[in-house]
């Protein structure tokens, strides 16, 4: 609080840091800075990217493969009818 209005309150957002002041008689937003960001190493990038493309590469692994299944279903299907086909 500050010292010169007491219905003015300072909030700071606990997801971006970034700081509110809020006036509580007017109940308006009175100022609003944005928090700091954080610098990163470039071995943090580095590692959240290789983190990144290894996601991606199992999604596209695990589409491929159902893929795989789906045609192995339909040939499955295929062939149980020429079957019956033929038996008929």
């Amino acid at each position: 609080m500050k010292a010169e209005n007491q219905n003015v309150f300072e909030v700071i957002c606990p997801h971006c840091g970034a700081s509110i002041w809020i006036d509580a008689s007017l109940r308006s937003v009175l100022k609003v800075e944005r928090g700091q960001k954080k610098k990163e190493s470039l071995e943090d990038l580095l590692a959240r990217e290789r983190e990144r493309r290894a996601a991606f590469e199992r999604k596209f692994e695990a589409t491929a493969e159902l893929e795989k299944k789906k045609k192995e279903k339909a040939r499955e299907k295929f062939r149980k009818a020429l079957e019956q086909i033929e038996e008929d």
